[in-house]
């Protein structure tokens, strides 16, 4: 029996807090998410596409390492393809710089 009124004594006093100090929360959270950013770093990629495609760049479109195999290389091609094709609703500029992502990789690895 006590045990009940002690969870129903906890439970009006998450209410109150929730009630009390809800507010505040919701209004400063997008500050406190600001300042989490800054500090942990955003993890999304920010910018577009460099005017001469690079190693790096041809990787970060592609979604791979760029010292991947060859294999590994024409699968993710495939596949990006296959969802970004501009027959199929897609972007004709992004299916040119899955192209040429994959053609700048293909060379890079057959040179090697």
């Amino acid at each position: 029996m006590s045990g009940l009124i002690a969870a129903g004594v906890a439970l009006l006093g998450v209410g109150f807090v929730g009630t009390r100090y809800g507010p505040r929360i919701r209004n400063s959270w997008p500050k406190m998410e600001k300042q989490l950013q800054g500090m942990i770093g955003d993890s999304r990629y920010k910018g577009g596409f460099q005017s001469d495609m690079d190693k790096y760049e041809a990787g970060k479109i592609l979604g791979i390492s760029s010292n991947s195999s060859l294999k590994r290389v024409r699968d993710v091609h495939k596949k990006l393809m296959f969802q970004n094709h501009p027959d199929r609703g897609g972007s004709p500029y992004i299916a040119a710089k899955i192209n040429e992502a994959k053609d700048y990789l293909e060379k890079q690895s057959t040179n090697k």
